[in-house]
């Protein structure tokens, strides 16, 4: 074997290490084993499964991944540093867990650079301190590329996809960055309402 091919051969990093570069430089919106799908800008992907299946879940992993900036600070949190809009039709959206996983998120990225540069377990309280607004900023700005709409009925999702596009435009204005993800949970909560409904014939030309 020539000097070559065992240079070739040569192990220069870990496959964890290959992981942490690979999901640095390009973040996944989806979690395993969903973030396999190729996804591309203007592709729609349908979650279906059973009630308690995590699709919301995975929704708001995917909408925090799209908030949260690529680096800050000299931080990687492997976030692609854009607006996400999530439309709520179920009408049963927890913000209060959205923003205790977006927490948990900057703080398990900030204290993995910690380890990184050799920070010991036992930090001071004066550190902790110095931390808190640090990532109270960082809190703030991915809470602000979040944009949250409640539809009530078909009527208000309606109303809501014929003016999406001023509203996207206003926000890009506002934030200076486009609406990279938008996210429907969920797409049938409507539909047996509106069998039901004198309002909603299905007979005729009904658009």
């Amino acid at each position: 074997m020539d000097s070559g091919a065992e240079a070739w051969l040569v192990e220069d990093e870990s496959a964890r290490e290959m992981l942490d570069r690979v999901l640095t430089e390009r973040p996944l919106l989806l979690l395993p084993p969903l973030h396999r799908v190729p996804l591309r800008v203007g592709n729609i992907v349908e979650l279906v499964g059973p009630t308690s299946s995590a699709k919301t879940h995975i929704l708001i992993q995917a909408a925090i991944t799209c908030v949260l900036p690529k680096q800050w600070k000299g931080v990687d949190y492997g976030g692609l540093g854009h607006l996400a809009m999530f439309i709520d039709l179920d009408c049963r959206f927890d913000i209060l867990r959205f923003s205790e996983l977006l927490n948990h998120r900057i703080m398990e990225a900030a204290n993995g650079s910690s380890n990184k540069v050799g920070c010991q377990k036992g930090e001071s309280e004066a550190q902790n301190a110095t931390m808190k607004p640090y990532n109270e900023e960082l809190f703030a700005l991915c809470m602000r590329r979040f944009l949250y709409i409640r539809c009530y009925d078909s009527s208000e999702f309606l109303s809501t996809l014929k003016t999406l596009h001023y509203r996207l435009q206003k926000e890009k204005e506002a934030h200076g960055i486009n609406v990279h993800f938008l996210l429907i949970d969920s797409i049938g909560a409507f539909h047996w309402v509106d069998r039901g409904s004198s309002s909603f014939l299905l007979e005729g030309d009904n658009r």
